[in-house]
Protein backbone atom coordinates (compact mmCIF):
# COMPACT_ATOMS: atom_id res chain seq x y z
CA UNK A 1 0.00 0.00 0.00
CA UNK A 2 3.05 2.66 0.48
CA UNK A 3 3.91 3.07 -3.12
CA UNK A 4 0.22 3.35 -4.38
CA UNK A 5 -0.20 6.03 -1.79
CA UNK A 6 3.21 7.67 -2.85
CA UNK A 7 2.14 8.20 -6.20
CA UNK A 8 -1.13 9.40 -5.20
CA UNK A 9 0.85 12.42 -3.47
CA UNK A 10 2.76 13.04 -6.59
CA UNK A 11 -0.57 13.22 -8.76
CA UNK A 12 -1.72 15.69 -5.94
CA UNK A 13 1.11 18.01 -5.48
CA UNK A 14 1.12 18.23 -9.46
CA UNK A 15 -2.42 19.23 -10.04
CA UNK A 16 -2.08 21.36 -7.08
CA UNK A 17 0.50 23.70 -7.94
CA UNK A 18 -0.65 25.17 -11.40
CA UNK A 19 -3.99 25.46 -9.76
CA UNK A 20 -1.93 27.77 -7.16
CA UNK A 21 0.15 30.42 -9.29
CA UNK A 22 -2.88 32.28 -11.20
CA UNK A 23 -3.35 33.60 -7.01
CA UNK A 24 0.33 34.77 -7.28
CA UNK A 25 -0.78 36.49 -10.45
CA UNK A 26 -3.74 38.33 -9.82
CA UNK A 27 -4.65 39.02 -5.86
CA UNK A 28 -8.43 38.41 -5.07
CA UNK A 29 -10.27 41.57 -5.42
CA UNK A 30 -7.70 42.94 -8.30
CA UNK A 31 -9.46 43.37 -11.57
CA UNK A 32 -7.97 43.84 -14.75
CA UNK A 33 -8.74 47.47 -16.26
CA UNK A 34 -9.12 47.93 -19.61
CA UNK A 35 -6.26 50.28 -21.48
CA UNK A 36 -7.46 53.51 -22.57
CA UNK A 37 -6.33 55.71 -25.26
CA UNK A 38 -4.83 59.54 -24.95
CA UNK A 39 -7.83 61.23 -26.72
CA UNK A 40 -7.30 64.32 -24.84
CA UNK A 41 -5.10 66.22 -22.79
CA UNK A 42 -6.55 65.05 -19.70
CA UNK A 43 -6.79 61.38 -20.96
CA UNK A 44 -9.16 59.37 -22.01
CA UNK A 45 -12.71 58.60 -22.32
CA UNK A 46 -14.37 58.02 -18.65
CA UNK A 47 -14.59 54.59 -16.99
CA UNK A 48 -15.44 55.37 -13.79
CA UNK A 49 -18.83 56.57 -12.19
CA UNK A 50 -19.63 58.16 -9.06
CA UNK A 51 -20.13 55.50 -5.72
CA UNK A 52 -18.23 52.65 -7.56
CA UNK A 53 -15.54 52.82 -5.07
CA UNK A 54 -16.93 52.84 -1.54
CA UNK A 55 -13.48 53.26 0.08
CA UNK A 56 -9.68 52.10 -1.05
CA UNK A 57 -9.05 49.52 -3.57
CA UNK A 58 -6.22 47.30 -3.93
CA UNK A 59 -4.31 48.31 -7.30
CA UNK A 60 -6.81 47.85 -10.03
CA UNK A 61 -5.74 49.39 -13.00
CA UNK A 62 -2.88 46.97 -12.82
CA UNK A 63 -2.90 44.73 -15.41
CA UNK A 64 -1.82 41.13 -15.01
CA UNK A 65 0.06 39.60 -17.70
CA UNK A 66 -0.35 35.96 -18.89
CA UNK A 67 1.10 33.21 -16.52
CA UNK A 68 4.84 32.55 -17.83
CA UNK A 69 5.06 36.14 -19.60
CA UNK A 70 8.63 37.15 -19.29
CA UNK A 71 7.25 41.04 -18.86
CA UNK A 72 5.97 39.97 -15.52
CA UNK A 73 6.75 42.50 -12.66
CA UNK A 74 5.68 41.29 -8.76
CA UNK A 75 4.57 44.20 -7.34
CA UNK A 76 6.58 45.86 -4.55
CA UNK A 77 4.38 45.78 -1.49
CA UNK A 78 5.11 49.46 0.01
CA UNK A 79 2.91 50.42 2.77
CA UNK A 80 0.40 52.91 1.83
CA UNK A 81 0.71 56.42 3.29
CA UNK A 82 -2.28 58.02 5.27
CA UNK A 83 -3.91 60.03 2.32
CA UNK A 84 -6.18 62.79 3.54
CA UNK A 85 -9.52 62.28 1.37
CA UNK A 86 -11.06 65.15 -0.36
CA UNK A 87 -14.02 64.91 1.99
CA UNK A 88 -11.76 65.78 4.39
CA UNK A 89 -10.75 68.60 3.40
CA UNK A 90 -13.63 69.60 1.95
CA UNK A 91 -13.62 69.57 -1.66
CA UNK A 92 -16.61 70.58 -3.65
CA UNK A 93 -17.52 68.14 -5.56
CA UNK A 94 -19.94 70.05 -8.11
CA UNK A 95 -17.45 71.28 -9.94
CA UNK A 96 -15.72 68.95 -11.03
CA UNK A 97 -16.43 66.93 -13.67
CA UNK A 98 -18.15 63.38 -12.39
CA UNK A 99 -16.43 60.91 -14.49
CA UNK A 100 -12.33 60.11 -14.02
CA UNK A 101 -10.19 58.70 -16.60
CA UNK A 102 -7.85 55.91 -15.82
CA UNK A 103 -4.23 54.89 -17.22
CA UNK A 104 -3.62 50.89 -17.45
CA UNK A 105 -1.30 51.37 -14.33
CA UNK A 106 1.19 54.36 -13.16
CA UNK A 107 4.89 53.84 -14.76
CA UNK A 108 5.93 57.09 -13.25
CA UNK A 109 6.06 59.94 -11.15
CA UNK A 110 5.98 63.75 -12.06
CA UNK A 111 7.26 65.91 -9.09
CA UNK A 112 5.83 69.74 -9.00
CA UNK A 113 5.26 72.77 -6.57
CA UNK A 114 2.44 74.79 -6.60
CA UNK A 115 4.02 77.77 -6.43
CA UNK A 116 1.96 79.70 -3.75
CA UNK A 117 3.90 81.11 -0.47
CA UNK A 118 5.86 78.98 1.72
CA UNK A 119 4.45 80.50 5.50
CA UNK A 120 1.77 78.83 6.08
CA UNK A 121 0.37 77.22 8.79
CA UNK A 122 -0.21 73.39 7.98
CA UNK A 123 -3.59 73.60 9.67
CA UNK A 124 -4.81 75.56 6.86
CA UNK A 125 -3.64 73.42 4.51
CA UNK A 126 -7.28 72.78 3.38
CA UNK A 127 -8.43 75.80 2.73
CA UNK A 128 -5.20 76.43 0.08
CA UNK A 129 -6.43 73.05 -1.36
CA UNK A 130 -9.69 74.68 -1.94
CA UNK A 131 -8.21 77.68 -3.28
CA UNK A 132 -6.30 75.55 -5.72
CA UNK A 133 -9.23 73.42 -6.76
CA UNK A 134 -11.31 76.70 -7.53
CA UNK A 135 -8.50 78.28 -9.41
CA UNK A 136 -8.04 75.34 -11.65
CA UNK A 137 -12.01 74.53 -12.28
CA UNK A 138 -13.30 77.71 -11.97
CA UNK A 139 -10.44 79.94 -13.68
CA UNK A 140 -8.72 77.46 -16.32
CA UNK A 141 -11.73 75.33 -16.68
CA UNK A 142 -10.20 71.94 -16.03
CA UNK A 143 -12.35 69.44 -14.99
CA UNK A 144 -10.55 68.68 -11.27
CA UNK A 145 -7.51 69.49 -9.24
CA UNK A 146 -5.09 68.52 -11.94
CA UNK A 147 -2.60 66.95 -9.47
CA UNK A 148 -3.05 63.35 -8.34
CA UNK A 149 -1.58 63.86 -4.54
CA UNK A 150 -0.11 67.31 -3.06
CA UNK A 151 1.94 67.03 0.53
CA UNK A 152 2.60 70.03 2.90
CA UNK A 153 5.66 70.66 4.23
CA UNK A 154 4.94 68.99 7.93
CA UNK A 155 4.49 65.75 5.69
CA UNK A 156 1.09 65.23 5.05
CA UNK A 157 -0.33 63.71 1.95
CA UNK A 158 -3.77 64.95 0.49
CA UNK A 159 -6.05 62.87 -2.14
CA UNK A 160 -6.06 65.42 -5.49
CA UNK A 161 -7.76 64.62 -8.69
CA UNK A 162 -10.78 62.08 -7.86
CA UNK A 163 -11.44 58.83 -8.78
CA UNK A 164 -9.54 56.40 -6.27
CA UNK A 165 -6.28 56.95 -5.01
CA UNK A 166 -5.46 53.66 -5.38
CA UNK A 167 -5.97 53.69 -8.86
CA UNK A 168 -4.74 54.90 -11.67
CA UNK A 169 -6.06 58.15 -12.15
CA UNK A 170 -5.15 60.27 -15.31
CA UNK A 171 -4.60 63.87 -14.31
CA UNK A 172 -3.74 67.05 -15.73
CA UNK A 173 -0.04 68.14 -14.50
CA UNK A 174 2.56 67.37 -16.97
CA UNK A 175 1.54 68.09 -20.87
CA UNK A 176 1.69 65.14 -22.94
CA UNK A 177 2.92 62.87 -20.59
CA UNK A 178 -0.08 62.46 -18.14
CA UNK A 179 -1.09 59.37 -19.42
CA UNK A 180 0.63 56.60 -16.90
CA UNK A 181 1.83 58.71 -14.99
CA UNK A 182 1.23 60.39 -11.28
CA UNK A 183 1.18 64.07 -10.47
CA UNK A 184 2.51 64.96 -6.92
CA UNK A 185 2.83 68.41 -6.27
CA UNK A 186 4.47 70.08 -2.86
CA UNK A 187 2.80 72.65 -1.68
CA UNK A 188 4.69 75.72 -1.84
CA UNK A 189 7.53 77.64 -3.59
CA UNK A 190 10.44 76.20 -4.03
CA UNK A 191 13.03 78.27 -6.32
CA UNK A 192 16.73 78.86 -5.46
CA UNK A 193 17.91 78.71 -2.45
CA UNK A 194 14.88 77.49 -0.81
CA UNK A 195 15.15 74.65 2.21
CA UNK A 196 12.67 72.21 1.33
CA UNK A 197 11.11 70.29 4.51
CA UNK A 198 13.06 66.90 5.59
CA UNK A 199 8.68 65.86 6.43
CA UNK A 200 8.00 67.02 2.57
CA UNK A 201 10.70 65.48 0.95
CA UNK A 202 10.10 61.95 3.38
CA UNK A 203 5.96 62.37 2.12
CA UNK A 204 7.21 62.37 -1.17
CA UNK A 205 9.47 59.38 -1.44
CA UNK A 206 7.04 57.08 0.48
CA UNK A 207 4.07 57.85 -1.74
CA UNK A 208 6.33 57.66 -5.26
CA UNK A 209 7.62 54.23 -3.74
CA UNK A 210 4.15 53.09 -2.71
CA UNK A 211 2.29 54.01 -6.02
CA UNK A 212 5.10 52.96 -8.09
CA UNK A 213 5.38 49.60 -6.42
CA UNK A 214 1.68 49.09 -6.85
CA UNK A 215 3.07 47.92 -10.69
CA UNK A 216 6.61 46.79 -10.08
CA UNK A 217 8.25 49.93 -11.11
CA UNK A 218 11.64 50.93 -9.62
CA UNK A 219 11.91 53.97 -7.98
CA UNK A 220 15.41 54.65 -8.88
CA UNK A 221 15.21 53.33 -12.13
CA UNK A 222 14.36 54.97 -15.87
CA UNK A 223 11.14 54.34 -17.74
CA UNK A 224 10.03 55.11 -21.40
CA UNK A 225 7.36 57.61 -21.70
CA UNK A 226 5.44 58.89 -25.21
CA UNK A 227 4.44 62.41 -25.59
CA UNK A 228 0.63 62.54 -26.65
CA UNK A 229 0.97 66.48 -27.01
CA UNK A 230 3.68 68.49 -29.34
CA UNK A 231 3.93 71.00 -26.81
CA UNK A 232 5.62 69.19 -24.54
CA UNK A 233 9.37 69.18 -24.45
CA UNK A 234 8.88 66.25 -27.28
CA UNK A 235 6.47 65.95 -30.25
CA UNK A 236 3.70 64.35 -30.13
CA UNK A 237 4.38 60.42 -30.40
CA UNK A 238 8.06 60.50 -29.56
CA UNK A 239 9.02 58.07 -27.32
CA UNK A 240 11.45 59.40 -24.70
CA UNK A 241 13.28 58.03 -21.50
CA UNK A 242 12.89 59.63 -18.13
CA UNK A 243 13.68 59.10 -14.50
CA UNK A 244 10.74 56.87 -12.56
CA UNK A 245 10.67 60.13 -10.27
CA UNK A 246 11.04 62.93 -12.66
CA UNK A 247 10.38 66.63 -12.24
CA UNK A 248 7.76 68.77 -14.35
CA UNK A 249 10.50 70.17 -16.39
CA UNK A 250 11.92 67.48 -17.57
CA UNK A 251 8.53 66.24 -19.87
CA UNK A 252 7.23 70.23 -20.28
CA UNK A 253 9.26 74.33 -20.92
CA UNK A 254 8.99 75.15 -16.93
CA UNK A 255 11.07 75.78 -13.79
CA UNK A 256 8.77 73.52 -11.95
CA UNK A 257 9.41 71.80 -9.21
CA UNK A 258 11.53 74.54 -8.82
CA UNK A 259 15.53 74.86 -8.56
CA UNK A 260 15.36 73.29 -4.98
CA UNK A 261 13.09 70.52 -5.44
CA UNK A 262 14.56 69.70 -8.38
CA UNK A 263 18.10 69.26 -6.52
CA UNK A 264 16.79 67.24 -4.30
CA UNK A 265 14.95 64.90 -6.68
CA UNK A 266 18.22 61.92 -6.42
CA UNK A 267 17.47 61.66 -2.57
CA UNK A 268 14.33 61.33 -3.24
CA UNK A 269 14.55 58.66 -5.60
CA UNK A 270 17.25 57.22 -4.01
CA UNK A 271 15.13 56.92 -0.38
CA UNK A 272 12.19 55.88 -2.39
CA UNK A 273 13.98 52.82 -3.64
CA UNK A 274 14.89 51.56 -0.63
CA UNK A 275 11.40 51.93 0.68
CA UNK A 276 10.80 49.32 -1.93
CA UNK A 277 13.81 47.27 -0.91
CA UNK A 278 15.82 47.74 -3.57
CA UNK A 279 18.94 46.39 -3.27
CA UNK A 280 20.69 50.13 -4.13
CA UNK A 281 22.03 51.44 -0.86
CA UNK A 282 21.52 54.64 0.89
CA UNK A 283 24.64 56.97 0.60
CA UNK A 284 25.58 58.76 3.99
CA UNK A 285 24.67 62.13 2.82
CA UNK A 286 22.05 63.31 0.85
CA UNK A 287 19.14 61.62 2.03
CA UNK A 288 17.43 63.46 5.11
CA UNK A 289 14.67 61.80 7.09
CA UNK A 290 11.66 63.60 9.19
CA UNK A 291 11.20 62.61 12.92
CA UNK A 292 7.61 61.82 12.12
CA UNK A 293 5.62 62.62 9.09
CA UNK A 294 1.77 64.14 9.86
CA UNK A 295 7.95 77.94 -10.81
CA UNK A 296 5.99 79.26 -12.87
CA UNK A 297 2.25 78.71 -12.77
CA UNK A 298 1.39 75.71 -14.68
CA UNK A 299 -0.17 77.15 -17.80
CA UNK A 300 0.91 74.05 -19.77
CA UNK A 301 0.20 71.40 -17.23
CA UNK A 302 -2.52 69.82 -19.64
Amino acid sequence: MRPYRMRLYRIALWVTVPMALPLLAAPAGVMKARAVRDTAPEGAPSVWRPGTTAGPVTDIGRPFPALGAASMVPPRLVPRPAIVSRARWRADETRRDRHARYAAGVRAVFIHHTDTPNGYDCADVPRTLRNLYTGQTRDRSWSDLGYNFLVDKCGTVYEGRAGGADRPVVGSHTLGFNQGTTGIAAIGTFGPGTQVPAAMEHAIAALAAWKLGLGGVDAAGKVRLTSTNGKSRYAKGTSAEFDAISGHRDGFATDCPGQALGARLPAIRTLAASLQGRSSPLPPSGIRFAASLSSPRHDGAR
